[in-house]
């Protein structure tokens, strides 16, 4: 399997327990909590990199809850990209990309409102479009959580949180491409 032309970046958070009953009587250090709309999580957060034609990820980090998407944006694109995918988290990051993947074209979705108010429908139908590719990251995210179980992280340290998040990935990959790892071998 070769990474193609294009890499899709997305994040997804991962509760934690939020309870103080421990011998210490407090939270887990290392992670944060974020807002999601108008619910907060404790947790962390896990942000991936997937090639655009695969489906399959290339990269992750994990980081507290409270690190914007535009942080670990660097470590998440391997250089080699023709097109960068994004949700409109990573749409003020054009240089950022640029200088990361000189040869990379930025499809990340864009804020529709005008300063006035109204609802720019050119716009709306680009970010539409671009959705329909974006949307092969939630594949892998699926998997992660629903068929591996990675929904709250097991461990203390985010080291240890990561390591298992990285072996969900890696079988999350297996399972994506097992059809095309399964076909018959022609002689």
């Amino acid at each position: 399997m070769t990474l193609k032309s294009g890499t899709i970046v997305d994040a997804t958070t991962i509760g934690a327990p939020g309870s103080t009953k421990n011998r210490r009587k407090a939270r887990h250090p290392e992670m944060h909590q974020t807002r999601k709309g108008k619910q907060w999580y404790f947790g962390a957060k896990l942000h991936i990199g997937v090639d655009s034609q695969s489906g399959l990820a290339h990269s992750a980090v994990l980081t507290p809850a409270n690190v914007h998407d535009e942080h670990p944006l660097p470590q998440l694109l391997h250089g080699q990209e023709r097109r960068v995918y994004g949700d409109s988290a990573y749409a003020s990051q054009k240089a950022l990309i640029h200088s990361k993947a000189p040869k990379a074209r930025d499809f990340t979705n864009q804020r529709t409102r005008r300063a006035g108010g109204e609802v720019d429908e050119v716009q709306r139908g680009k970010n539409r479009s671009k959705s329909k590719i974006r949307a092969r990251v939630e594949h892998v995210f699926a998997v992660v959580k629903r068929l591996w179980g990675f929904t709250k992280v097991r461990y203390r340290g985010l080291a240890k949180n990561a390591n298992r998040a990285f072996v969900a990935l890696a079988l999350a990959n297996i399972y994506l491409s097992r059809r095309r790892l399964m076909a018959a071998v022609r002689p």
